[in-house]
């Protein structure tokens, strides 16, 4: 041990090692020692040399350091020095903060080191496998470490590191089970190895998204305090944003899970926001930037609405409304949530609305729009708010014409309104401003407004402006050109580039496929020569972009001419070009917009992000504008009247042809809508005939099943109860005089009358049911003909036809039998006598005779089938014309069903009654024969005979 302690530091006699041969005679102790113990101390003397000798522990020692981690897993302690010695030969950071008051080049020398010492250890894809298997130890002194050289492996060679885990099994499972552990340290250092391993590989960010990472992640920035937690909320957010951006699958599966709905309470601020700190400010950022990546117009448009449509709906845009009119909110943060709204709002009609009816909370109430654009034109504002203001403009018109409608209104003169300020107002107040970066924000606002809107173009040229007391108003397009061609006059704003950039933008947006605002432009006879004069001169560099402009400026004045100016027509305005300018020229002067630096970056993506206010010249729908009309324009300076003429007459024969498209399209539409309404209807309507024919099939049940309750009941009270008049005859007259005889005799005849008449309503009944229930058959019956009938007796005399054909053929039968059995006979006996003989011969003959005549009718008999038949398929055919009927029948139907229940009904009552007055009969009978009066049989008789008869009837 006395070797240990002089490397550890202890006092021992002679000249010192140096390092490096220390370190060689540690490798050899770690390689050469049986004992777990001397190999422990030895890997532990390592890792204290390993960051002042990083260099001769890196290269001696790594070797024998993963053999450690293969041959001695049992014993953690040791896999610890192990990991922590590799941690420090390979990761960089401590170095640089060593290093920090060294020049660049020493820092360079030590992250080159790491990157070496990584891809020694990267040599064998089997470390990276065996680490992860290290992973799984729970001991903290194993898993921690472990953890922290992973992460410093992905940091130096992370794609090398990605394709290892994610081809090693179970590699990003054991990975994500790192955020459960239940210490922080490692959960926390788990959060940034899951951060550098997602980076730039869908693959992987795939399967941790479906390894339940997003209720995980969620879970613990609850946890932490949300916007209020610390850094490992912000941990958190990164790996949301690495898992979310840019990659669609993980987008829908987050918006599927509903956890767009989890991320309202994390906007949810007080009253109170002064005083936020630093680590709220990045975290609330970074929940905004997630926001963001779930509607960025880059994303697929249906994914990007989906998850508008969602964020309106749980409320999450309306607590990004309330922070966007809160007060004390940071301005990265207020800027940021503009940017925020913008995008979910981006597109969507339903966010667009409400966007718009949101107020600010001032006395009086102002829309959110107008405070915004008072801001963006305010020169004293931030340029990044600015700009954030300008995008949220521009979303909140995109792809919205009720919105443009409305912005243009606040400038017509029938709805301007003095006494409060207007969008309009701001806009055209920002339009002539001194600032040109107002000049260029409200140009590009107000273009917006116009963007692929014809209607709203042409109400725009309503738009009346008074310059000065006592000259007339001129329009607005005549005061964007005056500005443009009097520059010097009026205090020389027209000479700024930005500003002269942003009204060529908006005057080319507002004519381009416009003809009356092109007219309008023409009508003023100083425009043409300006922009001609501006084409034709050789000025510098910042100049050309405005040259460029002008030309596309002219050339849609070309494109969309109607001709309708003589002076300016599109042959006369080429003429123009030829003689001054020159076409080659014009063409040139038209391709220094695309060429322009500053376009390229703005065509890139829709949100205006500028290092600085000069270098805000493009809008990014321009561009797309300027790319569409370049070769349209081109092509129509270098056309002769005569390809025009031909082009126009094509032209027309195309619309013509399109509007006859469109008409068949909207014929097939149309026709397809109302084949849809009829299979609905029939679909409808078959299910109301099952439902009508199951209970039409109840029904007859029912009404059979009533039918036999009366037959019983009838048969009940038709017999002769002779029991209890027979026990009552030798009955004597108790306390009852001749009067109160009388008074039960006239009793008697009564119930008699009631009991006939009754029986009479009930046949009228039986009868009127017997009627329906026909009526009903017949509704049913498939054989219903066009006149209502069927030729019944043809179809009795084609069964009678069948009946006589099958006895004949029997017939037949029989007799050929008996001539096979005589012919058998003959045979058997040859030697019989003459007169046998002769008499079977006339027996035969006659049987043949009547055979013969017997196939006559048979063969008669089959032709007047054959002719039957056809007539059956006649009678079928009109059975089938007759199906057409049935719907008229159903309703009948219907009602018949109706007096049916009726007619139960009261059959019903009518049978109570029945019963009450039969019963009442026979008590009264017999309390007559009780008290000595005689009964009249006779009448008795009738009764019965009349019951017997109904009985019979109803059989």
């Amino acid at each position: 041990m006395n070797f240990f302690r002089g490397v550890m530091g202890g006092q021992t006699a002679g000249p010192q090692p140096t390092g490096a041969e220390t370190i060689q005679k540690l490798c050899d102790r770690v390689a050469s020692s049986t004992l777990l113990e001397d190999r422990r101390d030895a890997v532990r003397a390592l890792k204290a040399l390993s960051k002042k000798y990083r260099l001769e522990v890196g290269t001696q020692a790594m070797d024998h350091l993963i053999h450690i981690l293969q041959t001695d897993r049992s014993d953690s302690e040791i896999l610890g020095y192990a990991l922590d010695t590799l941690y420090n030969i390979i990761c960089n950071d401590e170095e640089e903060e060593q290093d920090e008051s060294e020049d660049e080049n020493t820092q360079k020398q030590e992250e080159d080191l790491g990157v070496l010492f990584t891809e020694k250890f990267l040599r064998d894809s089997e470390s990276v496998t065996l680490l992860l298997t290290l992973l799984e130890e729970f001991d903290f002194h194993v898993r921690w470490p472990g953890v922290k050289l992973l992460t410093a492996l992905l940091k130096n060679q992370c794609s090398q590191v990605q394709g290892v885990i994610l081809v090693s099994p179970m590699g990003v499972s054991r990975l994500m089970d790192l955020l459960a552990d239940s210490r922080e340290v490692i959960r926390n250092d788990g959060l940034l190895l899951l951060q550098h391993l997602t980076k730039g590989n869908a693959a992987i960010q795939k399967i941790v998204a479906f390894e339940n990472a997003f209720e995980r992640l969620l879970d613990i920035i609850t946890e932490e305090g949300s916007s209020d937690g610390g850094i490992v909320v912000e941990d958190c957010l990164l790996l949301l944003l690495n898992l979310l951006k840019n990659n669609s699958s993980n987008q829908n599966f987050f918006k599927e899970g509903s956890y767009i709905q989890r991320m309202k309470p994390w906007f949810e601020v007080g009253d109170d926001n002064s005083g936020w700190s630093a680590q709220k400010v990045t975290n609330l950022h970074l929940m905004l930037q997630l926001v963001r990546v779930m509607v960025s117009p880059g994303n697929a448009p249906g994914a990007s609405s989906s998850c508008q449509k969602a964020m309106y709906q749980c409320g999450l845009l309306q607590q990004l409304c309330t922070i966007l009119m809160a007060t004390g909110v940071p301005a990265d943060i207020l800027t940021e949530t503009i940017n925020t709204v913008s995008e979910v709002i981006r597109g969507s009609q339903t966010n667009q609305d409400y966007f718009a009816s949101v107020n600010a909370p001032s006395n009086p109430p102002r829309p959110a729009i107008v405070v915004l654009l008072m801001s963006m034109v305010n020169e004293r504002q931030p340029f990044v708010l600015r700009c954030a203001v300008l995008y949220c403009f521009q979303c909140f018109l995109y792809k919205n014409q009720k919105g443009q409608g409305e912005i243009v209104a606040t400038l017509l003169p029938s709805t301007i309104d003095a006494n409060s300020i207007s969008a309009g107002q701001l806009l055209c107040g920002g339009l002539f401003s001194a600032d040109s970066l107002s000049n260029w924000c409200a140009a590009v606002a107000l273009a917006h407004a116009l963007q692929d809107n014809l209607t709203q173009k042409e109400q725009l040229l309503r738009v009346q402006l008074a310059t000065s007391l006592g000259k007339p108003p001129v329009s607005l397009l005549q005061q964007c050109t005056n500005i443009l061609s009097q520059g010097d006059k009026i205090n020389r704003r027209g000479s700024k580039v930005q500003t002269r950039v942003g009204l060529l933008m908006l005057l080319c947006t507002w004519i381009n496929n416009c003809p009356i605002a092109v007219t309008h432009f023409l009508h003023n006879q100083e425009n043409v020569p300006f922009l001609t004069g501006q084409i034709s001169e050789n000025l510098g560099e910042d100049e050309r972009l405005v040259q460029g402009l002008c030309a596309l400026l002219l050339g849609i004045c070309i494109y969309y001419n109607d001709n309708s100016l003589e002076n300016y027509t599109k042959e006369k305005l080429k003429q123009l070009i030829e003689k001054r300018i020159g076409k080659e020229n014009f063409v040139e002067k038209l391709g220094f917009v695309t060429k322009h630096e500053l376009y390229s970056r703005a065509a890139q993506k829709p949100q205006p992000v500028f290092p600085s206010p000069e270098q805000m010249l493009f809008d990014h729908e321009f561009t797309k504008l300027v790319k569409e009309l370049e070769g349209i324009i081109t092509k129509a300076v270098h056309k002769s009247s005569e390809e025009e003429k031909k082009e126009e007459e094509v032209k027309k024969t195309l619309e013509q042809h399109d509007s006859i498209v469109t008409q068949y399209k909207d014929l097939i539409r149309d026709q397809d809508a109302q084949i849809q309404e009829l299979k609905e209807q029939v679909s409808t309507l078959s299910m109301n005939n099952e439902q009508m024919q199951t209970q039409i099939t109840q029904q007859q049940s029912q009404i059979q099943q009533h039918k036999d309750q009366y037959n019983i009941l009838k048969l009940k009270l038709g017999k002769d109860p002779q029991g209890p008049f027979t026990q009552g005859e030798g009955a004597q007259v108790n306390g009852l005089n001749t009067e109160e005889l009388g008074q039960l005799r006239e009793e008697v005849e009564e119930l008699r009358r009631q009991h006939t008449l009754l029986h009479t309503q009930l046949s009228e009944k039986d009868t009127l049911i017997n009627t329906l229930r026909s009526g009903t058959a017949e509704s049913q019956t498939a054989d219903m003909a066009a006149g209502g009938s069927v030729d019944t007796e043809r179809l009795r005399e084609l069964e009678l036809l069948r009946s006589q054909v099958q006895s004949q053929c029997a017939e037949i039968s029989q007799l050929q039998t008996e001539r096979q059995e005589l012919i058998r006979r003959a045979e058997a006996t040859p030697l019989a006598p003459s007169s046998g003989s002769s008499a079977d011969d006339a027996k035969a003959a006659e049987l043949e005779s009547r055979l013969a005549a017997q196939n006559t009718e048979t063969e008669r008999l089959k032709e007047e089938c054959r002719g039957l038949r056809e007539r059956c398929a006649g009678l079928e055919q009109q059975l089938a014309t007759a199906q057409s009927t049935v719907a008229i029948e159903q309703t009948e139907k219907a009602k018949l069903q109706q007096d049916v229940q009726e007619s139960k009904k009261e059959q019903d009552d009518l049978l109570m009654l029945l019963a009450d007055q039969d019963q009442k009969i026979l008590s009264l009978k017999q309390k007559l024969k009780d008290l000595g009066e005689t009964v009249d049989e006779d009448e008795e008789d009738d009764l019965d005979a009349r019951d017997l008869d109904e009985d019979e009837d109803d059989d």
